[in-house]
């Protein structure tokens, strides 16, 4: 046991920094609107992030020729066109701490739409996570209490399902034949990035502000947490089970939370706080069942 331990601390490192990567990249988006429109914002972020990758499939030598083109083309439209873009959309007039809670309630969408579509059910424990997690979406929304927040929290919302349905497609992609991870994250990144691009062309939008903050900000958000973040995550998942992996990155919007009422001052009002609380408990249980369902699997296969 104690000679698998050193092998795991490099992992265990990299799944704390790429938590506090993305959890502080939701503080670096909101403050980025200041300087830049949404979609000018997330044509960038998803063309620069696109382009570092492209370059990592140069260096590595890899095949540039896409597989599934259709297929791809359909997930950068929900990965990115649409995740990327309604998160950015959110951020305008959201706070930071609750669309990054709203936006992580992606792993419940895909719980939900992997029973129709890939035929995987919702089973015996599974229940009380999603029960959970449409609690605390009710209690943010606050249906009974119509105001101009309301907005923005649908927009993240529908980033998460926009992210779920993405990793649908995903599944059903690998179920069909061998991806690089890397080549295909950077090809729906391109596919996603085109609408963008085309949309901001088209759209009118205040110019861009080009100072030292927002480069910064521009370069950490894209190059920083999209793309070397990526590629951060994939040898996360090759050292560590899926299952601690996600529970790993649990972290990413309660240090979102805890970073925008440092440095920007956001205080959630009770009814959001306590949704926001539901949401993060159904995300540690949710990942804890993920964990326990892999270690009854491995303790079969070595059975077996």
């Amino acid at each position: 046991m104690n000679n698998q331990n050193p092998s795991l601390k490099p992992a265990i490192l990299a799944l704390i920094a790429l938590s506090l990567i993305w959890g502080y990249n939701w503080v670096v988006m909101k403050e980025s609107l200041r300087y830049c429109s949404p979609v000018d914002f997330a044509t960038l972020r998803t063309s620069l992030g696109a382009a570092v990758l492209f370059a990592v499939l140069l260096v590595q030598r890899k095949s540039l020729r896409p597989k599934e083109i259709p297929m791809t083309i359909v997930l950068g439209l929900l990965s990115t066109t649409g995740s990327i873009g309604l998160v950015i959309w959110a951020l305008e007039t959201g706070g930071v701490g609750k669309t990054a809670v709203l936006v992580y309630t992606m792993p419940f969408w895909v719980i939900l739409m992997a029973w129709p579509v890939l035929a995987e059910r919702i089973r015996g424990m599974q229940w009380i996570p999603v029960l959970l997690a449409f609690s605390g979406l009710l209690i943010i929304l606050e249906p009974w209490n119509l105001h101009s927040s309301l907005f923005s929290k649908i927009m993240a919302i529908l980033a998460g399902l926009s992210w779920a349905a993405s990793a649908i497609v995903a599944k059903i992609m690998r179920r069909r034949t061998e991806f690089d991870l890397v080549s295909l994250t950077t090809w729906q990144m391109i596919f996603g990035a085109i609408p963008l691009i085309a949309f901001s062309l088209m759209a009118p939008s205040p110019p861009i502000r080009w100072t030292n903050y927002f480069v910064g900000a521009l370069i950490y958000s894209s190059v920083v947490s999209n793309s070397l973040a990526v590629l951060l995550w994939y040898y996360i998942l090759h050292k560590l089970p899926a299952g601690i992996a996600s529970l790993g990155t649990l972290a990413t919007p309660v240090i979102g939370v805890i970073l925008a009422f440092i440095q920007l001052g956001e205080r959630p009002s009770l009814w959001e706080g306590l949704g926001m609380v539901l949401i993060v408990a159904a995300l540690a249980l949710i990942s804890f069942l993920g964990v326990m369902q892999y270690r009854r699997l491995k303790t079969v296969i070595k059975q077996d």
